[in-house]
């Protein structure tokens, strides 16, 4: 499966999720729950660990790859996000193709397609520039890194403010898959399909770019060349190294 990685911006460190950011994302759900509407959100310590002990458990049948949302000004989890729906297309012909069991060696297969999801944000953190360079960091590791021909992302087709903060991304609306699952509210919800493909990452990566360059101000984190801003932590040579 792929390995877990640490990327990091100026604002924001996705760390692999683990059982000890279990407190810290306790603190960053705790506060305007109303927000949190249409995303499941721990509420609580215990909530937490059991949030954690899930998504690790995805993790290990290769049907996730979770993040915690870690400041890089204080250290603080201010929330978590993942890769899931990690699609293998590469080796012979199998049909159906079955989502999560790549072909070859499992040690060093990378995805082919994935969706970033189950993303959420203490309150404290909304308007930012988190989530924005969160999801930068994520497509380049997806594209750049694995190679992947599409992202997805989706969203309950009511959460405006999450199709908002998609669409400002840059990327396409496929449309709305009606009647699709069952909300979080209990309701039967209406989705909302946006998708990056390999041949217009260049092109996506340059908005998303503009759009954090044109928020710094002078001593904020974002000051300085937004082009060499972000890395992956690594040895010299510029290697991943193993979280």
């Amino acid at each position: 499966m792929p390995v877990p990685v640490v990327l990091a911006g100026r604002t924001v460190r996705l760390e692999p999720l683990a059982l000890r950011h279990a407190e810290g994302l306790a603190w960053a759900g705790a506060h305007q729950r109303a927000a949190f509407a249409y995303t499941p959100v721990p509420d609580g310590l215990d909530a937490s660990y059991e949030y954690v002990a899930r998504a690790l458990a995805d993790q290990a049948a290769g049907r996730a790859l979770p993040f915690a949302l870690v400041s890089a000004a204080d250290g603080r989890v201010v929330g978590s996000t993942r890769f899931l729906e990690l699609d293998y297309w590469r080796g012979p012909l199998v049909w159906p193709p079955v989502t999560g069991v790549p072909y070859g060696d499992p040690a060093t297969a990378v995805p082919d397609a994935v969706e970033i999801g189950n993303t959420w944000i203490a309150g404290e953190a909304r308007g930012t520039g988190v989530n924005t360079e969160a999801k930068l960091l994520m497509l380049r590791h997806a594209f750049e890194t694995w190679g992947v021909r599409r992202v997805t992302l989706r969203a309950d087709a009511r959460n405006t403010r999450s199709r908002a903060a998609i669409e400002r991304l840059g990327v396409t609306c496929e449309g709305v898959r009606r009647a699709h699952c069952r909300g979080l509210d209990g309701v039967v919800r209406d989705t909302a399909f946006y998708s990056v493909l390999d041949e217009e990452w260049p092109a996506v990566r340059g908005i998303i770019e503009l759009r954090m360059s044109a928020r710094r101000t002078p001593g904020a984190l974002l000051d300085g060349p937004l082009a060499g801003g972000y890395r992956e932590h690594g040895d010299a040579a510029g290697q991943l190294l193993p979280a």
